[in-house]
């Protein structure tokens, strides 16, 4: 399997997966502003939406889109317990969690990297932001994990947004469960593996 990648985005939360698994991946970075992957082809090719992250299986098809692919790494060895099984509440649980991460703190806090943004609209999104981190803060409360009482898909997804918090200045210091939880994360072996892999930690 190959996995279209850009350093630090949110690609990072399947390669953290695929390390937690033991998984091997060929990873191909990808120049997202011009569409080329690394090897030289038009990343269009490999994905119209024109955004990492982007599985290739072994047959040729492509899964998109961080939510699926964690979930689709994970199945393929469910021993591991980075996802939980389906038709379970533990399973609608866990994708209650990735949903919340994918649509109110990925997209919250990945609309600060638009240049566009004017300051007024950057206070309006922090405000939302705010709001988003605020509820997270009590979903951790008590808590070492996201989505169950053991390291999940969800966790992986998780510290990748809130791993830009730093360059993007948003302060933690509010939100002592959250910090607590991104410390916690960032130690655990296969994440460190990963990020010295996408060349963000040495």
């Amino acid at each position: 399997m190959k996995l279209y990648y850009a350093p630090g985005a949110c690609s990072m939360a399947p390669h953290i997966v695929a390390n937690e698994l033991g998984t091997q991946l060929d990873l191909e970075n990808v120049d997202i502003p011009n569409k080329k992957t690394e090897s030289g082809a038009d990343f269009w090719g490999a994905n119209v939406k024109g955004y990492v992250p982007a599985l290739k299986l072994d047959d040729g098809t492509v899964l998109t889109e961080v939510g699926v692919i964690i979930q689709y790494l994970a199945d393929q060895k469910p021993e591991s317990g980075l996802t939980a099984k389906a038709a379970t509440m533990d399973r609608y649980r866990q994708m209650e969690a990735v949903n919340f991460v994918a649509t109110e703190v990925h997209k919250q806090l990945g609309a600060l990297f638009n240049p566009k943004m004017t300051p007024e609209m950057k206070e309006v999104q922090h405000g939302t932001i705010r709001r988003r981190l605020d509820a997270l803060e009590k979903m951790l409360a008590g808590k070492e994990y996201l989505a169950s009482n053991k390291f999940s898909v969800a966790d992986a997804y998780l510290f990748t947004v809130l791993n830009w918090t730093g360059g993007l200045k948003v302060d933690l210091a509010k939100w002592p469960n959250i910090k607590a939880f991104q410390a916690r994360i960032g130690m655990r072996p296969a994440v460190q593996k990963t990020m010295k892999e996408e060349g963000l930690v040495k």
